[in-house]
């Protein structure tokens, strides 16, 4: 059985990140620790007066092939896998000259960076690393005996455990690393073979690897009941998983994906648009021309849904202002979530302490591809990311009456807010802006309806003598299945309709539209979101 207690007398040493590797090595010299590294480690350490003995002169054998095959040797491996208790493992040693190595610091080459960066196919392929992820692995695998460290910012919890320890390590701490180490070279791998899939248009691939790096762990889930964390995962993307967060309690797991829905809708617009949401539906949206008039954009976001607004996340696709901050924080907002914020803006939200404030540096890209995945019993359900995006020019006019040019606006306008909102989904809108919206309900007639009422109440709300559905286009994020749910529409008073189209009633429907003086566009794309 494994000592509780195993003291490093001999390390190595071979990073790719030289961050901290200085300080590290300079304390495990003073400890007395034979230090092994490799080409650039080596000279770092050199440089810094550090004592270093080179692998090759370790080994006996140089480095070779361009320093792809270096410490893939018996004199490494041995010294990384022998079981210090086995007397036939100790032999084996004393007869071919291996040493212990006691402690293995390696973090791999930068090949998530090199892609990230737009390597070139070569480039890419020289920054898979072979030897680290090879004596990592072993290192991980006898931790019994050995620690291996990955993360530099696991060097000071290293440092901090040695001396506790008298210059060793613990079991429980060892075997910490030992798993960190195994999910690294998971997720290491994983990159690589994801980025393969991709360069062979092959995304959903017969085998796929997902993987994440916990940025940290939560309250709880959905409810307090369930344990949760947030991991970041996949190529950088802008949103919440890159947000700065400047003020505010920590985020919850229902914060961070209602934000993550507020701020994909926001980005979808190429006008300066805000958007607040509430359970990961859309409470309101609208989009105005002036970047400088955000405020007034959002009096119109908020007049959709005055009362589901209250304790909503707001999004915004362009830097925040102060006169917009001064509105938003007449109405508790969990979350507000822009690209930039202005220190006038700051100032202003931080007279609410609690709201979390985000701010991401850039949009992300609506009509970038990605994957997305759900869990289901067993198995994973993976797709491509919702990236269609419907132009004017491929609009279907199916109707004796064509849109008008600001019916096509609010037409396109409401059928982009659609495609983020849940199914069965119904959204009306006039003049670049959301008056009522339907989500979730099991019938599209009864969204439809939902929508229709609720721009009842925010008419009566705002003291306006009729709906704000009157006047209004209505968007539908699939076809409508039978009349009802368009001459619903209608009732409330909607002047045109944009749609899927596809079900085997198209006919019937667009008679329906014609009987009742709509005009209505097909777009050949659904929408479902559930």
């Amino acid at each position: 059985m494994p000592h509780q207690h195993r003291p490093i007398r001999r390390a190595l040493i071979s990073v790719s990140d030289k961050a901290g590797l200085e300080e590290l090595g300079r304390y495990l010299a003073g400890k007395g620790v034979e230090i092994l590294s490799t080409g650039g480690s080596a000279k770092a350490l050199g440089a810094a007066g550090i004592a270093v003995k080179e692998v090759a002169a370790h080994t006996g054998f140089p480095e070779i092939m361009d320093g792809r095959v270096k410490t893939l040797h018996p004199k490494i491996h041995g010294g990384l896998l022998a079981r210090r208790d086995l007397a036939d493992h100790v032999a084996a040693q004393a007869a071919h000259g291996i040493p212990d190595i006691d402690l293995l610091v390696v973090n791999l080459y930068p090949f998530v960076k090199t892609v990230a960066g737009g390597g070139s196919w070569d480039d890419c392929i020289e920054n898979i690393d072979i030897g680290g992820p090879a004596m990592l692995r072993a290192a991980a695998k006898n931790h019994d005996f050995v620690s291996v460290v990955t993360d530099p910012a696991d060097y000071a919890k290293l440092i901090a455990e040695m001396e506790q320890q008298q210059g060793g390590t613990s079991l429980a701490f060892r075997r910490a690393l030992a798993r960190k180490t195994y999910a690294h070279t998971a997720a290491y791998d994983g990159a690589i073979a994801q980025w393969m899939n991709e360069q062979a248009a092959d995304p959903l691939a017969e085998s796929i690897s997902f993987s994440g790096a916990r940025v940290q762990m939560l309250r709880y889930g959905e409810n307090p009941h369930q344990q949760a964390a947030f991991y970041r995962a996949g190529p950088a993307r802008a949103g919440v998983a890159t947000a700065v967060q400047l003020q505010g309690k920590e985020l919850s797991y229902n914060n961070l994906n209602d934000t993550d829905a507020a701020f994909e809708l926001v980005a979808e617009f190429d006008k300066p648009t805000i958007a607040i949401i509430k359970h990961a539906n859309p409470c309101g949206v609208a989009s105005i021309d002036d970047a400088a008039k955000m405020a007034e954009a959002y009096a119109k976001a908020l007049a959709c849904d005055p009362v589901s607004a209250f304790g909503g996340i707001i999004a915004l696709n362009r830097p925040l202002d102060a006169k917009t901050a001064a509105e938003i924080v007449k109405l508790f907002a969990e979350v507000v979530i822009a690209p930039q914020i202005s220190d006038e803006a700051k100032a202003v939200l931080a007279a609410k302490p609690n709201v979390r404030v985000l701010e991401t540096g850039s949009m992300p890209d609506p009509k970038a591809k990605g994957l997305v995945v759900k869990s289901l019993a067993g198995g994973l359900l993976v797709q491509d990311r919702d990236f269609g995006h419907i132009t004017e020019g491929e609009l279907k006019i199916v109707t004796k009456r064509a849109p008008t040019q600001a019916e096509t606006a609010d037409l396109l306008f409401a059928f982009r807010v659609a495609k983020h909102v849940k199914s069965n989904a119904i959204v009306y809108a006039k003049d670049g802006a959301t008056v009522g919206i339907g989500a979730g309900q099991m019938s599209r007639v009864d969204s439809s309806r939902i929508a229709a009422w609720k721009a009842d109440e925010a008419a009566k709300a705002a003291g306006a003598a009729t709906s704000f559905a009157k006047g209004s286009v209505v968007a539908s994020d699939a076809f409508f299945p039978f009349a009802d749910g368009l001459l619903a529409a209608a009732s409330a008073g909607a002047t045109a309709v944009i749609q899927p189209g596809g079900s085997m009633r198209d006919a019937d429907i667009i008679k329906a539209a014609d009987d009742a003086g709509l005009a209505m566009v097909l777009t050949g794309m659904r929408h479902f979101r559930h």
